[in-house]
């Protein structure tokens, strides 16, 4: 068996089991396990789906807002919300694994792999709260229904993103991804 030094890279392949215990050991990322009998924690698992809301909020709102302002119809505003929401939820990914090394493509690739589920279950929800609320599609950004089914959609989303994170990273998929390249 061998102990790879904490300070090489790690990849998706060649990757050993007990080259990534050694690595959460010296880093403090118990839970991120790979094996498809280990689970995460639901602490890595929440860590992972705020980092995800995060990004997510951040371009659902801006979208709601700018086609709230510009008067554009529901269609056209929620496509401009989710468009910007995998935007930025990609982007955080994206800039922190460069960051640590990784050149823009493979960084392109390990984003899509560690958000695109989570995102898109996120997304999913939140826009299907907003849609079945009666009013808020049609809701102004001064009405506190707008608000309300936004953000209320964003807790929901959370709620049920949050198990699938920790079901996927549990098995080296999705957010686990990221921890190779830490």
């Amino acid at each position: 068996m061998t102990v790879m030094n904490h300070t090489a890279r790690h990849t998706t392949t060649g990757h050993d089991h007990a080259t990534h215990a050694v690595h959460e050991g010296q880093h403090g990322h118990a839970g991120h396990g790979t094996d498809a009998g280990a689970g995460a924690s639901w602490g890595t698992a929440v860590k992972a789906t705020l980092h995800c809301l995060t990004g997510c909020a951040i371009g659902e709102i801006l979208g709601m807002v700018i086609g709230t302002a510009l008067m554009w119809g529901n269609v056209p505003t929620m496509i401009l919300a989710i468009t910007l929401a995998f935007l930025f939820g990609y982007s955080f990914t994206l800039f922190a694994v460069i960051r640590a090394g990784l050149g823009f493509k493979r960084a392109i690739a390990v984003a899509f792999a560690a958000d695109t589920v989570s995102i898109a279950v996120m997304e999913t929800v939140d826009n299907g709260i907003i849609a079945l609320v009666p009013g808020a599609m049609d809701a102004h950004l001064s009405d506190a229904l707008f608000w309300s089914a936004l953000l209320g959609g964003f807790v929901v989303a959370f709620l049920v993103t949050t198990p699938i994170n920790k079901w996927m990273i549990g098995r080296g998929k999705g957010h686990a991804v990221v921890h190779a390249h830490h």
